[in-house]
Formats: C-alpha cells, sequence, structure tokens
C-alpha cells in the first residue's frame, strides 16, 4: 500500500550561519532515507528564516496534494521563531487543508512522524 506523500518543512542547515551544517545535513538525509525503506514520497521545503521562508512554504505546499506535512523541531524549537511557527501552521490549513499536521524530534525520526498520521 502506497503510503503519502509528505511534505517536511525545516531550517535550512546549510544557509544559517554560524555553525556546522554537516551534523544536521547528513541527519537529514538519514530520515529522508527512512521515507523510501516505507515506500513515502517525501519532499523537503528547507527555508531560511531572514528570507522569503513564506513563498517557499506556500509554494511547496500548492505544488502537490499532501497527505501529511511534518513540521521540523528548527522551526518550532526556537523561540525566537515562533512567529515562523505560527505562520507554517496555517499556511498548511490554508493550503494543504487536508493534510495531516505532524511534528518530529529529529530529522531521523521525520517518517516515524509522518506514519503516526497516514496509517
Amino acid at each position: 500500500m502506497a503510503l503519502g506523500p509528505v511534505l517536511v518543512i525545516g531550517l535550512d542547515p546549510v544557509r544559517i550561519p554560524g555553525w556546522d551544517p554537516e551534523p544536521v545535513v547528513a541527519a537529514i538525509a538519514r530520515g529522508q532515507a527512512r521515507f523510501g525503506e516505507h515506500g513515502i514520497e517525501a519532499d523537503l521545503c528547507l527555508v531560511v528564516p531572514d528570507e522569503d521562508a513564506e513563498g517557499a512554504i506556500v509554494e511547496a505546499l500548492t505544488g502537490k496534494d499532501y497527505a501529511c506535512v511534518v513540521v521540523g523541531g528548527g522551526i518550532r524549537k526556537h523561540e525566537p521563531l515562533l512567529e515562523l511557527f505560527e505562520k507554517v501552521v496555517n499556511l498548511v490549513r490554508q493550503h494543504a487543508p487536508g493534510a495531516a499536521i505532524a511534528f518530529n524530534s529529529s530529522p531521523e525520526d521525520t517518517a516515524d512522524a509522518a506514519l503516526r498520521w497516514l496509517r
């Protein structure tokens, strides 16, 4: 049985200055591979808060009919990004009203977060 598709919205670790993005890039790759193990099509929408994050998210949400949207912890857990988190949730409600909204605890368990809502 095919599940999905899923959109994963998160921060682009490569474009956030001041730290080594490689561990997060590797974790995202491992998390995306887990979708493949479950036969789930999953797209990434990685944004930078100071750029046109809202536009990129709307473009991603309207590009396909998603069964689930996972919002990453980088957006949810960093208090200065609370307003962006609110925007993301409301953009999902507006542009993908039929999609479940899920939250991961790390990039590696993103597929698990989506699977809670796809089954």
